[in-house]
């Protein structure tokens, strides 16, 4: 009997894979046209070398968290854990909104590799396309209803399967690279102009700042979803696995991504990468192999975006049944069937899916800003954990700690405010929502709100009303 409860659970190798496959998702493959609009070869590597440290802080926190606060679980505890309840529910809630958003992110793209085969279904956001991405994520919906642990068994093979394109990738732009093109407008500042001409000019300090602004966001999207392993700590055979998860999966992370983004600066010129059609990975792939090439990178991006989507129909859920032992969300939200699965909230949760997937048949920006948005609420949750490393830290006295902590607390600042702070302004909307949930639980549970909740909350509100009428007079544009 101890040896069949000790090996029920999530592995370390499905834990990894949780981590790669959350975070390997729609953006890897318009990420090489994305930063070469942005930025020359050598700002790139640059803002990938911050990038690398702000993120590999915040693994490194995650991990220290993990193993040293055992009785905490996921990173709405950390928040609550470190401030308060009412800090606990900002940071939880935007995660559950962080990891829907990022679905229909990927529903959206899903269907433009889809439209490769089928042309209707190309702008990702067609009547066609809606309906089928609908029916998908009512079924993967349904799959993790069955049972968490299976669908995070299946999510490791998928991880495998969604290697092996990319890895066909980056061998062809390996066998293309140039040297020559790669250093031939190293630093250059890279603009266009009105007119669509390409210019080069010499780096400025304003130019190199500018660009890497650029860079960030993209940079921050590809990389939301490390924290899979620690949302699901509770589920593994050994908690310790959810750190060792995270740090191996981020490494692996960070290999893959600049291997594939910097060698298509080899293979064609700046100018000549911004005119790649997206999703860039696919076309740049048929453009070295042909049109059986680009068929193989499609089926490829498909099985990426299904894994990914797999992965983010667990975590949403995953969130809120922890809020919900946390007290912080009404007990209906934290119901666990007869598979241990949070029936309520991953039916609820596809019900937003469902209504923001009929919103987008009206713009033609689903997919910009359905990430955007997530990144910019997935941020908060990250400088919050990044901010009780750092107070734990000074608490022990552990320099190691403080300096982990501090790294992580300063990135996700300084990225999300060079990045713009317009979504995290429109993400209140959805936050003041998430106010009716946590006063009802704050009632359910006998607990009073503090006048310092009452402020917050107030605002919160106001922030939410005032995005909203920037948004309808033209102030915000989408």
């Amino acid at each position: 009997m101890a040896d069949a409860k000790q090996n029920k659970g999530i592995s370390l190798f499905a834990l990894i894979a949780m981590v790669i496959s959350s975070a390997i998702g729609a953006g890897i493959f318009d990420l090489p046209t994305t930063l070469a609009r942005a930025a020359t070869p050598g700002v790139t590597l640059i803002t990938w070398g911050i990038t690398a440290v702000g993120i590999m802080a915040l693994a490194i926190s995650l991990k220290n968290l993990v193993l040293n606060k055992p009785e905490l679980e996921g990173v709405s505890d950390y928040a609550r854990a470190g401030f308060g309840d009412f800090t606990g529910f900002v940071s939880g809630w935007g995660y559950w909104l962080s990891a829907w958003l990022g679905n229909i992110a990927f529903a959206t793209m899903m269907m433009s590799a889809v439209g490769y085969f089928v042309p209707s279904f190309h702008s990702g956001n067609s009547l066609g396309a809606v309906f089928v991405a609908s029916i998908l994520s009512w079924l993967l919906t349904w799959f993790v209803v069955q049972g968490v642990e299976s669908a995070a068994a299946i999510n490791a093979i998928v991880t495998v399967c969604k290697l092996v394109p990319l890895a066909a990738f980056a061998l062809m732009a390996a066998i293309s690279f140039k040297v020559g093109i790669f250093t031939a407008h190293f630093w250059e500042n890279f603009s266009v102009n009105t007119a669509g001409m390409f210019s080069y000019s010499h780096l400025t300090f304003d130019g190199f700042v500018s660009q890497m602004k650029g860079c960030l966001m993209a940079m921050m999207w590809v990389f939301v979803g490390i924290e899979g392993a620690s949302m699901v700590a509770a589920r593994a055979k050994k908690k310790s696995d959810a750190g060792k998860a995270t740090i191996v999966g981020l490494l692996t992370l960070l290999f893959i991504y600049v291997f594939l983004t910097m060698l298509p600066y080899g293979y064609l010129s700046q100018a000549e990468l911004v005119k790649i059609k997206s999703p860039a990975i696919l076309y740049l792939f048929e453009s070295m192999t042909g049109t059986i090439g680009g068929a193989v990178i499609s089926i490829g991006m498909i099985i990426t975006i299904f894994g990914a989507w797999l992965s983010w129909t667990i975590l949403p859920s995953e969130a809120t049944s922890l809020m919900t032992k946390q007290k912080i969300l009404p007990e209906w939200f934290g119901y666990m069937n007869k598979n241990n699965a949070p029936s309520h909230s991953l039916w609820l949760t596809q019900i937003f899916i469902q209504i923001f997937l009929i919103s987008i048949l009206f713009t033609d920006q689903a997919y910009t800003f359905a990430y955007s948005l997530c990144t910019s609420a997935i941020v908060v949750c990250y400088v919050l954990v990044g901010a009780y490393q750092l107070k734990l830290g000074i608490q022990e006295k552990n320099v190691a700690w403080i300096i982990a902590g501090f790294i992580a607390l300063a990135f996700q600042v300084m990225a999300v405010v060079l990045a713009g702070l317009t979504y995290l302004w429109l993400s209140m909307v959805i936050y003041a929502i998430g106010l009716v949930f946590y006063y009802r639980a704050r009632h359910d549970y006998g607990y009073q709100i503090s006048r310092f909740e009452k402020v917050l909350s107030a605002v919160m509100i106001l922030a939410a009303i005032s995005a909203i009428v920037a948004l309808v007079t033209g102030v915000i544009t989408i």
